[in-house]
């Protein structure tokens, strides 16, 4: 009976132990996802923040962004050749109502020419020396084109989408450029224009050279908006 009780006690106490882990690794999950949705880079470090907004994101109190730091604000203005963000205007007007320092963005289409992409964002996007220098954003490759889209043809397309959107903007355009893009076409060392990256918490360094932007955090939670935002930093 002695050795059976032992046995009990034994298993019990393993259970205790499993339950007690069981608990850290909760505690320790819990607390990872709440620091990864309010996590921001040191203001010391990093001073110039900001935030990429569109539509989706819902109302956007822009001067309580303000107040938590942001200095600027790219909008989601254009995307290929016929998307356009409804809510850019109302945006624009609030970004500019509370002092930030506003860009639009470009989310480029590799399966689309280049002439309709520039003609919608200039459709969207005023001529304008006081906003910051124009987004193309680099997402999309052409896997998904319904008809094949070379790599040189993605190439050639968008640097004349750079040049139009140069044109209409007097000032060079930086370049969004998301790990996937990079990963298949490796044009971030070639085209020489500033880049901006993506990665949250950690530095980004898939491009293999510096970056100009860096989304730091791409599901923040504020005060500002009900829905988690994209927090930007630039390099000092």
């Amino acid at each position: 009976m002695a050795r059976g009780r032992g046995r009990r006690g034994r298993a019990g106490w393993r259970a205790r132990a499993a339950a007690a882990v069981l608990l850290a690794v909760l505690a320790g999950g819990l607390w990872l996802w709440w620091d990864m949705r309010h996590w921001r880079p040191d203001e010391a470090a990093y001073p110039d923040q900001g935030v990429e907004v569109a539509a989706a994101d819902g109302i956007v109190n822009f001067r309580t962004l303000r107040a938590l730091g942001a200095s600027f604000a790219y909008l989601d203005a254009s995307d290929g050749a016929s998307g356009q963000d409804p809510a850019l205007g109302g945006n624009l007007a609030a970004a500019r109502a509370a002092g930030l320092q506003v860009g639009a963005v470009h989310r480029f289409d590799p399966c689309t020419m280049a002439d309709g992409q520039s003609a919608n964002f200039v459709t969207m996007v005023p001529r304008d020396p006081t906003l910051l220098p124009p987004a193309i954003e680099l997402a999309r490759t052409a896997g998904d084109c319904p008809e094949r889209v070379g790599d040189a043809a993605v190439e050639s397309e968008l640097m004349t989408l750079i040049n139009q959107i140069e044109m209409h903007a007097g000032k060079p355009v930086i370049l969004k450029i998301d790990p996937g893009f990079e990963d298949r076409y490796r044009l971030a060392g070639t085209l020489e224009r500033n880049l901006w990256l993506t990665r949250t918490r950690f530095e980004p360094t898939y491009a293999g050279r510096p970056w100009l932007l860096w989304t730091a955090n791409t599901a923040l939670q504020t005060e500002a908006a009900e829905q988690p935002l994209r927090w930007i930093v630039a390099r000092p």
